[in-house]
Order: structure tokens, then C-alpha cells, then sequence
């Protein structure tokens, strides 16, 4: 009796971390920004990310606008450059076209 009262205790158990996951921020920080910038410049500037991690963080992690977290630079290399050089400007960042480009490379097997 005690076996069986173990496991469904650790079947329940393990359900609500199930449940509890389905939503969750594996970085601990998804909260939303009204713009791509301001994400960027939380993550780059503030935070001192590189700007590569930076791009994927916003790509991934953050509700932007009124779009949900993941969405918004799309599902392949060519939608992730796309959205971010269009919503992306970085004056300190000479090589902010490679940088994308190279964040954009990767960001279809991190997603």
C-alpha cells in the first residue's frame, strides 16, 4: 500500500511540474518589451549580453509588442534577419550586420 501511495504521490508530483512547465521562462527572465530596441538595449547595453546573445534573448525569450515570446523573428535564418534589421539599430555597433547575421545563423536550433 505504502508503494502504491509513493508512486501516485510521485506521479501527481511529477504532473505538476509537467503543468507548471508548459509556460515557463527557461531563462528566469521573459518579461515583455514594447519594442525589439528596448529589449536589445536591456539585454546589450545594460545587461552587457554580446550582441549576438542579446538577439537571440529578445528572439526567444521576450514577448514583444503584442506578439508572444518566440515569435517574432519568425521560424528560419532569413525571417530572424529580416525582422531584427528592420527593428534593430545599434550606433556603438560597427558590426551590427554580422553580428545579426551570425545571432540569426543559430537562432532556428536554439528556438
Amino acid at each position: 500500500m505504502r508503494l502504491f501511495t509513493s508512486l501516485v504521490t510521485i506521479s501527481i508530483f511529477s504532473v505538476a511540474i509537467g503543468c507548471s512547465n508548459s509556460n515557463s521562462c527557461p531563462s528566469g527572465d521573459c518579461d515583455p518589451f514594447a519594442t525589439y530596441q528596448d529589449c536589445y538595449d536591456e539585454h546589450h547595453t545594460t545587461e552587457n549580453f554580446t550582441s549576438e546573445k542579446a538577439i537571440e534573448i529578445c528572439c526567444i525569450d521576450h514577448p514583444i509588442g503584442n506578439d508572444q515570446k518566440n515569435v517574432v523573428c519568425g521560424d528560419t535564418t532569413a525571417s530572424c534577419e529580416a525582422y531584427v534589421t528592420a527593428n534593430l539599430t545599434d550606433a556603438a555597433d560597427t558590426m551590427l550586420t554580422t553580428d545579426i547575421t551570425t545571432a540569426c545563423s543559430a537562432y532556428p536550433m536554439d528556438r
